[in-house]
């Protein structure tokens, strides 16, 4: 029975891997012979970019305890472009867009810092939005906290503690969600399967048991000193 019961296990979750790599990824390079392109393809390449986007999803599935396809985003095809821009990186319809120029004139280790915005990019992708209800500051932030579980926090990163909103966004809630889901281990994944079709702050307290702004002041409390 209980050699059954791993069969079927084993079965599930290589049906899951298999819903993964079924979801066709594809790079396109639009940089020509920019100083960011060339920076691109000497030092991060695209079948490095390849392997990373796989890798955050799967990654990204894992926190969000999205084992269940049924569970996940419909995302069939995701596209990477890599092109001379402004800003850093992008996404929306299934698309992230990488500014070359930023990379290109990165001081620090850039393809550390090119995985860790993919591991980001690649949240916006999988990651509910409660039908458009959910605050940019939380949606960010969750992303930051997929970034931040994967260890691919930059430096510059504020400390934990630090901050003047809850929802505040990126960083700053990454680190509060990551307070939160150390209250409750799985947090970032329920709420997130919460947003599936709406939005409400009351999730916080459902989850948790305390408001938003209650956990908030008690975050900030514990780093006061």
């Amino acid at each position: 029975m209980a050699n059954h019961m791993f069969l079927l296990s084993s079965l599930v979750i290589l049906a899951a891997m298999n819903e993964i790599h079924a979801v066709e990824y594809v790079v396109t390079d639009n940089t020509e012979n920019s100083t960011g392109g060339v920076r691109f393809n000497n030092d991060i390449g695209v079948e490095y970019s390849k392997q990373t986007l796989v890798s955050a999803t799967e990654f990204i599935l894992g926190i969000f305890q999205q084992n269940n396809p049924a569970d996940r985003k419909e995302v069939q095809k995701v596209t990477l472009v890599i092109e001379n821009t402004d800003g850093v990186a992008y996404a929306e319809n299934g698309e992230i867009h990488v500014n070359a120029n930023y990379m290109g004139n990165y001081s620090g280790d850039v393809k550390r810092e090119f995985t860790g915005v993919l591991y980001h990019e690649m949240t916006h992708i999988w990651q509910w939005n409660g039908n458009g209800q959910t605050p940019g500051g939380l949606i960010e932030g969750i992303a930051d906290f997929v970034r931040l579980k994967a260890d691919y926090a930059p430096s510059h990163w504020v400390k934990p503690g630090q901050g003047d909103d809850w929802d505040q966004g990126y960083d700053v809630t990454a680190r509060f969600l990551d307070y939160c889901n150390c209250l409750r281990n799985g947090f970032v994944a329920e709420l997130n399967k919460k947003m599936k079709s709406e939005y409400s702050a009351d999730f916080f307290e459902e989850l948790l048991g305390k408001t938003v702004d209650q956990l908030w002041t008690e975050y900030k409390d514990k780093y006061r000193n």
